[in-house]
């Protein structure tokens, strides 16, 4: 049995850390540097970085924020927001990244996905999905839809058949944020979750809804996702990681203790 990976997300707008409920209404809350050491130093697997208004602006990514980033960890680092082209990821991985997310330009030019996986392998290409519940129709027959430029515009494109299409394409991991519970810390959206991981091949990261260390233990195995993304229960210091570890590991979760 694999072990579950808990992951930091780090949102950050004009160089500051940010959070937001339902991807509105963003305050800033500190310095993405300082949150990235302490949660690398409480035993998180991962850290996820999202540059939220890059692709809404058209600008490219704030590289020189990544890269004190990068040097403040030691685990796997992925990085997201305003990445358009090949060179782009080359950037951020010569940066010291060690994945790139891919969401708003993957919509719009869906080759990016396989030219990225041709350029540095399937494994560094993360597909961001920002996903909102929508009625089911013939356009979006699982009832979710996806969203792009931060949560500015509706696609009408299925969250499914798109998040199997990425995986034909070259993605090598899924990160499924909900746009309807981001911040809610009212738990994640377990059918949405459920739904993508039962039909894919690759891994999927849970995102969106985290407030307690029992909603991970929920999405982690009613929702079958390989990973949870966790925000607001960090960054507002009410849970550390080293807690949420414990406490899934005393439910029979496998995860990587490194203390």
């Amino acid at each position: 049995m694999l072990s579950k990976r808990i992951i930091p997300c780090l949102d950050v707008r004009a160089g500051k850390l940010t959070k937001g409920v339902k991807f509105q209404g963003n305050i800033d809350i500190g310095d993405p540097v300082e949150a990235a050491r302490a949660y690398y130093e409480q035993g998180a697997d991962e850290i996820v970085f999202y540059d939220i208004t890059a692709s809404a602006e058209g600008r490219s990514i704030m590289i020189e924020v990544v890269r004190r980033v990068a040097e403040t960890i030691f685990i796997p680092f992925s990085v997201g927001g305003g990445i358009r082209t090949v060179e782009d990821m080359r950037q951020v991985i010569m940066a010291g990244a060690e994945k790139i997310s891919v969401n708003t330009e993957a919509v719009l030019n869906p080759v990016v996905i396989a030219e990225g996986a041709r350029a540095f392998g399937s494994q560094c290409i993360v597909l961001g999905m920002d996903v909102k519940k929508c009625s089911k129709s013939s356009e979006t027959p699982s009832g979710y839809e996806m969203v792009i430029h931060g949560g500015r515009t509706a696609t009408g494109r299925d969250a499914l058949a798109w998040a199997r299409e990425a995986e034909r394409l070259g993605a090598g991991e899924i990160c499924l944020n909900s746009i309807d519970a981001d911040g809610t810390q009212n738990g994640y959206e377990i059918d949405l979750t459920n739904l993508i991981s039962s039909h894919v091949g690759i891994p999927v990261i849970a995102s969106g809804g985290a407030g307690r260390p029992e909603h991970l233990l929920d999405v982690l195995t009613r929702g079958e996702a390989d990973a949870a993304l966790v925000a607001s229960m960090v960054h507002y210091r009410t849970h550390t990681i080293a807690e949420i570890k414990a406490f899934l590991h005393g439910h029979g979760v496998k995860t990587r203790i490194y203390w």
